[in-house]
């Protein structure tokens, strides 16, 4: 019994994993974990910006589509999921999961062909941020307004010079990261461990490669499907590897509140690799962004941990605290 408990922790939703980490945030796992969280909206952002080059000859559509391929099949590779261990509700929601992963990816690419990538990761996070507004609470009410008026800045509407297929791509983008963050909290919670991982994103991969494939036919080369692969590495499996393990060292609201600084991310990357120079309006709208999503989230963070459905999952990831014990026994 004993030999089985170390992989408990492992076997456990992202959910799980976030309220379970309690006593490592004492034991100074939280600057690990912190680290961990940036390496990895870095790695996403640098992603897309090294990505941006290839739309001359692969198009934003062919790009997305080779990322989630390649992504989608590494995961399959090193985590080799088990479907004997799935239930049929538990691979229709993988199912579900991997399509709102690659129209997410997908909208994204295609805004990021039409906006700054600081302006199109804004506005994609009003997906996240409108899921953390979501319930009760007159207080969620002022971050709302503050993400309105950062958006407000960032898209400059009394001039008139926003692409409109850029915001409307930027905002599909965002709608589909909100299904893919309550998908993602349901199958963590019947899934065991990066297996519902291992098999939604193959499923992403599939319907992007299937979406992409009439721009990728006469255009695609051996050398672009390096550079993909290399690129799959660096986004999307290195970010949700290095978000695994932040996981078990931050909790929820800190974990939430790291992630709302990934449009400030995106706009450094975006003038460091691309150089996208923004205006002082757009980096105060970005500010504005940032903090309304840290604010929000922070709040909703305090209502997801004392969800009653996670309690017992919190006194079960704890079970193997009595180790120490059982070796100094021995």
């Amino acid at each position: 019994m004993s030999a089985f408990e170390p992989k408990q922790p492992r076997g456990r939703s992202l959910s799980t994993l976030r309220t379970a980490t309690g006593g490592r945030l004492r034991l100074g796992g939280a600057e690990t974990g912190f680290l961990m969280a940036v390496a990895s909206m870095f790695s996403v952002q640098l992603g897309l910006a090294l990505a941006v080059p290839l739309f001359g000859q692969l198009g934003a559509l062919g790009t997305a589509g080779l990322r989630l391929a390649w992504g989608g099949l590494l995961m399959l590779v090193l985590i080799r999921p088990r479907l004997r261990a799935f239930t049929r509700q538990d691979l229709l929601a993988c199912t579900v999961l991997g399509a709102a992963t690659a129209g997410m990816m997908l909208f994204f690419m295609l805004a990021v062909a039409h906006l700054p990538l600081g302006t199109a990761s804004a506005l994609e996070f009003l997906g996240p941020l409108a899921v953390s507004l979501y319930g009760p609470g007159g207080g969620r009410k002022l971050w709302t307004a503050l993400a309105a008026l950062g958006v407000l800045l960032l898209t400059e509407p009394w001039h008139g010079g926003l692409d409109a297929v850029g915001l409307a791509c930027a905002l599909a983008a965002a709608g589909c990261w909100a299904v893919y963050i309550l998908l993602t909290q349901r199958v963590g919670d019947r899934v065991t461990g990066l297996g519902g991982l291992a098999v939604s994103m193959p499923v992403a991969g599939l319907l992007g490669t299937l979406i992409a494939a009439p721009t990728l036919w006469s255009q695609v080369t051996w050398q672009a499907l390096g550079i993909m692969l290399v690129l799959a590495g660096v986004s999307p499996v290195l970010p949700f590897a290095l978000e695994f393990l932040a996981l078990r060292r931050l909790t929820t609201a800190a974990f939430g509140t790291l992630m709302s600084l990934e449009p400030a991310i995106a706009l450094l990357i975006g003038l460091l690799v691309l150089g996208q120079t923004p205006g002082l309006t757009s980096a105060a709208g970005v500010l504005f962004v940032v903090i309304a999503g840290a604010g929000a989230i922070r709040t909703g963070a305090r209502d997801s941990a004392t969800n009653g459905a996670r309690e017992p999952a919190t006194t079960e990831a704890r079970t193997p605290e009595p180790r120490p014990s059982a070796t100094e026994s021995a």
